[in-house]
């Protein structure tokens, strides 16, 4: 299995002030994986950067996404199952996630937060054996890594924008020793975990457009894994984020963004250097619904522009991503 990683987007209330909150939730988007063609999709509202709710409030989000990778690649190029051999030929990976993330924001310019993935995943690959050719499947539900990260953000007067960093670790708490009925252990990439601890650095800018009722944002973060776990060390990884946040309504709000990855080659003797890293584009329409005052529901459409792969990868052709988000 060769899989490439991904960031998250919200989408926000509804207000000038509201576009505002949106792009911000956006921008500081913590790129948990790189690309949609792979298992987490670059969208984010596990950060939300806790606007929605007062200092010292308390945000909750909860988002599932679909992300079904069944187009294999070499290079730029699509090419069919099998075209290019391998000990075994990569068929599909059907991904879905449920996210749940908790966010708070202690002061005005301090907060965190903490996010855990439950992973469902389903992959199938062609074994190439002496005998002829066998289906090979893995078929699981898993905790996967979670997320704990802290961001510091200031506003300028009056408000009209703002600037921040985001800081914090990927943890190694999903499993890497999964196995099939036959008890053949899944690749490193497919497992629900990489194994190591990452460190996450990033930087973020809005500005808020009063007589638009809009604003816009820019986001950069790198990921770095700190050690190898059991001959594996996943590639570094750097995310950039530019896009739009537009009032339509009363209660509701479009964003649109572009999501560029680039994701190094994954380096140890249970990694496929040869067939992992790329680089990705992305442009990803959303739309979010003021529910209540405290509870928003959102929906995000990702579609590849560009994708580039080292080796042969399967890629996504799309993702969907929808959620809920409430403060208290």
């Amino acid at each position: 299995m060769r899989i490439s990683r991904i960031t998250r987007a919200a989408a926000g209330p509804v207000s000038h002030r509201a576009a505002f909150a949106v792009a911000l939730g956006l921008s500081a988007a913590v790129p948990a994986h790189a690309s949609c063609g792979s298992a987490f999709c670059s969208l984010s509202t596990d950060l939300g950067l806790g606007l929605a709710a007062p200092v010292g409030g308390n945000l909750f989000d909860l988002r599932y996404e679909n992300i079904t990778q069944d187009q294999p690649r070499a290079g730029s190029r699509k090419v069919a199952v099998g075209a290019i051999p391998h000990d075994h030929d990569e068929v599909s990976t059907k991904n879905q996630n449920l996210i749940a993330t908790y966010s708070r924001s202690v002061t005005a310019n301090w907060g965190y937060s903490i996010a855990a993935p439950i992973v469902d995943r389903r992959h199938l690959h062609i074994g190439n054996e002496p005998d002829g050719p066998v289906p090979e499947r893995w078929n699981f539900r898993e905790l996967g890594d979670v997320r704990v990260m802290g961001r510091y953000q200031a506003t300028s007067e009056p408000g009209s924008s703002t600037a921040g960093i985001v800081f914090g670790l990927k943890l190694p708490t999903g499993r890497t020793t999964l196995a099939n009925a036959q008890g053949q252990l899944a690749e490193r990439t497919l497992q629900p975990g990489s194994g190591t601890t990452d460190a996450i650095l990033g930087a973020f800018y809005n500005r808020q457009l009063p007589s638009q009722g809009a604003s816009w944002f820019a986001h950069m973060q790198f990921q770095q894994a700190l050690h190898s776990h059991d001959e594996f060390k996943p590639g570094s990884q750097l995310a950039a984020d530019v896009g739009y946040a537009r009032v339509l309504g009363d209660r509701f709000a479009a964003v649109l963004q572009l999501n560029a990855v680039v994701k190094g080659r994954d380096k140890g003797g249970q990694a496929e250097p040869d067939d992992s890293g790329g680089r990705y584009l992305f442009l990803s329409p959303g739309v979010s619904y003021q529910a209540t005052g405290a509870t928003r529901a959102y929906a995000f459409y990702q579609q590849p522009l560009h994708q580039f792969v080292n080796g042969v990868q399967l890629t996504a052709r799309r993702a969907v991503v929808v959620g809920v988000s409430t403060s208290f």
